[in-house]
């Protein structure tokens, strides 16, 4: 199980969505896009989950802020609780033991962020 963790501005575009995905995934396809709950709905995310196929999860707050993640971003640990909003949302979509595969990627516009997270399944 691979997921991709999003963090998003409001401003964010579908291309932003698609060029932070793009500079993490290399040869990867993730199973589950993964996002907090309060973004999980927003017009943009859902159109970008369309647009590529790949279903959403939504992140609970409570969830999202127990997940350790290796990058820190002062913006991200005042509004959600979390050091990286794209790592913490791969982490906990992907489920108990889980490892981060990618550090979050920023979009070039620099309103996007993805990271993948694995659980390896046997």
């Amino acid at each position: 199980m691979i997921a991709a963790g999003f963090g998003f501005r409001k401003t964010a575009s579908v291309g932003s969505l698609q060029d932070a995905l793009d500079r993490a995934c290399e040869a990867v396809q993730p199973d589950v896009l993964a996002t907090p709950e309060d973004k999980a709905t927003a017009e943009t995310f859902r159109l970008f989950a369309e647009k590529i196929g790949i279903p959403v999860k939504a992140v609970p707050a409570d969830i999202l802020q127990q997940q350790s993640t290796t990058t820190q971003s002062e913006a991200s640990q005042k509004v959600h609780g979390t050091g990286s909003v794209a790592e913490a949302a791969a982490l906990a979509a992907a489920g108990p033991d889980a490892r981060l595969l990618t550090l979050r990627h920023i979009s070039a516009d620099k309103l996007a962020t993805c990271a993948l997270a694995i659980r390896e399944t046997s």
